[in-house]
Order: structure tokens, then sequence, then C-alpha cells
């Protein structure tokens, strides 16, 4: 295992010109650099200070942080999240219906019968469709032709 002497400050800063790519996240990355800066291992060696003193600078250090927070999110343009929410709502709708149909299958699988009379049923279907539309040359290029043009409709 490779150990690295990269602080979290630093790494900070290393990955701040990405910041632009999370613009929510932005004002958080300012806090938590300027938060990091004034907590440096160095100045907190100081061994005459008072707890007392370091717990009412640490709160006043967390209401400066969350009131940044709270002015960030203020900014945040939230007319473009409902574009989010209806793409994680779609992708719920769709996880939902894969377990409710996962439900429904798992049901019809317990019932030793009805698998087998559905696998039956679905030889009966393909070979009746193939009767249909296999059994002569005519039929089987009229097939064909239906799938070169789905083919060209979808991939161009």
């Amino acid at each position: 295992m490779v150990k690295s002497n990269v602080s979290v400050r630093d790494y900070l800063q290393q990955i701040g010109s990405q910041q632009s790519i999370f613009p929510i996240l932005s004002g958080s990355y300012n806090m938590l650099t300027e938060f990091m800066s004034e907590n440096t291992p160095e100045s907190n060696q100081d061994s005459g200070s008072d707890t007392n003193s370091e717990n009412k600078n640490l709160s006043e250090k967390y209401s400066d942080v969350m009131g940044k927070i709270n002015e960030t999110l203020g900014n945040v343009d939230w007319t473009q999240m409902g574009k989010y929410g209806k793409a994680a709502g779609i992708i719920a709708v769709v996880v939902l219906a894969q377990i409710i149909i996962k439900v429904v299958i798992d049901t019809i699988n317990f019932f030793p019968i009805i698998p087998g009379l559905l696998e039956l049923l679905g030889v009966i279907v393909v070979g009746q469709w193939s009767w249909q539309n296999l059994r002569t040359s005519e039929n089987r290029d009229a097939v064909l032709d239906k799938l070169q043009n789905l083919k060209k409709t979808y991939l161009g």
C-alpha cells in the first residue's frame, strides 16, 4: 500500500479546477478551503489556548460554514432542478415496474404446472407465427422487407 502525504486542504486545492463541473458544490468548495486554511495543524499546536475559547471558535466557524452553505443554496437556480426530478421519477418508476414484474414472475414460477404451460403456449405461438409468415417464399420475403425497413428506420 502506498502512503500519500497529501493533506485534505492540498487535495481540495488540486481538484479546485473541477469545481465548475458541480455548480451547486462550488460554494461548498470555497467554504471548505477557507475552513481548512484557518484550521491548519500549525495553528492548532498552541497548547496555551483555552478549551472554552476553542469550543466557541469551533461553534463560530460552524455557524459561519452553515451560513455560507445556506447562502450558496439560496443562489442555486432551482428552476433547472425539475429536469433532474423528472429523470429521477422516471428511473424510480422503471425500477418499481421491474420489481413488480419480478414478483409476478416469481409468483407464477411458484406454481409447478404454470411455467410448463407458459412454455407450451410460447412454442404454440411461435409455431403459428412461423406457419403464417415463413411457409412460402413470398411471405419470407415480406418478413425480410419489414426487417430491412425497421433497420433503416431505427438504425439509419
